[in-house]
Formats: C-alpha cells, sequence, structure tokens
C-alpha cells in the first residue's frame, strides 16, 4: 500500500540497468495497489522531446519535461519513475527541489562492463567517433554526490537492485513493504 504520490528518478549511463530496474520496481509497486507510471528517457524522446538534438541545452529541457510530468503525477498520488540518463546535476537538483517526495537513484557501474554489455553497439561506435556528444564518452556525466540510493549494477542483479531501492521506499515511509 502506498502513502503518498512519489518521484523515484533512476540516473545513470547508457547501459546501466535504468529501464530495466524501473520496469521491475514498477510492476511490484503495481502487485502492491500502488499507482505507477514509468516516464522511460528513450520514450520520452521519441513522444514528449521529439526534436530536441543532444546539446546541453537540448537535455536540460528534456530532463525539466521529464520531470514536470513526475511533478503532477506525484502531486496527484501517482509514484513516477523516470529512467534517464539526465547527466547534468544542476537540472538533477531543480527537478528535486520542485518535485514531491523525489528519490534520486544513482545506477553506478564500471565503464568496461557497460561496454562489455552494450548490446546495441553504441560505445564501440561511440568510442570511434562515430556518435558525437554521447554521455560517458564524448559528453560529461555528472555524477550524483548525494543520491539517495545508489545501486552498483555491475555487481548487483536487477532484482537485488530492485531490493535495495524497494527497502530505501519503505524506510523513507514512501510504501509499507
Amino acid at each position: 500500500m502506498i502513502h503518498q504520490g512519489a518521484t523515484i528518478w533512476l540516473t545513470g549511463l547508457s547501459g546501466s540497468g535504468k529501464s530495466t530496474i524501473a520496469n521491475m520496481l514498477a510492476g511490484r509497486l503495481r502487485e502492491s495497489g500502488a499507482k505507477v507510471e514509468v516516464l522511460d528517457g528513450d520514450v520520452i524522446r521519441t513522444n514528449l522531446s521529439r526534436g530536441l538534438g543532444f546539446s546541453k541545452e537540448d537535455r536540460d529541457i528534456n530532463i525539466r519535461r521529464i520531470g514536470f510530468v513526475c511533478g503532477l503525477l506525484s502531486r496527484n498520488g501517482v509514484i513516477a519513475i523516470a529512467a534517464a540518463i539526465s547527466p547534468y546535476a544542476q537540472v538533477r537538483r531543480e527537478v528535486r527541489a520542485t518535485t514531491t517526495n523525489f528519490v534520486e537513484v544513482f545506477t553506478d557501474c564500471e565503464f568496461e562492463k557497460l561496454v562489455a554489455r552494450d548490446v546495441k553497439g553504441l560505445y564501440k561506435k561511440a568510442l570511434a567517433g562515430e556518435i558525437k556528444n554521447f554521455t560517458g564518452v564524448s559528453d560529461p556525466y555528472e555524477t550524483p554526490e548525494h543520491a539517495d540510493v545508489r545501486i552498483d549494477s555491475g555487481t548487483q542483479t536487477p532484482e537485488e537492485s530492485t531490493d535495495t531501492v524497494w527497502n530505501y521506499l519503505a524506510e523513507a515511509g514512501l510504501i509499507r513493504s
């Protein structure tokens, strides 16, 4: 049972497990009776942020849009789970400041493991210079300094990572486990 709405913001590099964990967590929350929406960065770029590029300004606009939707949902009793790279600390702080019950989850993973498990070959292309402005290669990723939850998706299974987030939400009083 859910006490109130919240925004669970998963941030991390491409391939770090954000979407997998978001979807597993959403399923578990729904099973407990929660109203849940997942805002996946790739889906949002296709539907809500079509036409934006990958400049810092466009990335910030995209994250602010996701944050705005999360804010609407969370203040209306929905748990919004955002799974977006969101590379810049300042815009993540902005979203936290304007969003009800914001929980930042950093999906950390060693770079070598991200490259090794990259099924789409994006890191290989970015490292070869074929993809410009690729976060973590040719564009910066500002690691969260004060994430509420840190997951090491290189060593934890998706189930263990989901449990880590779940336990935090229970300890914070956002859910009853």
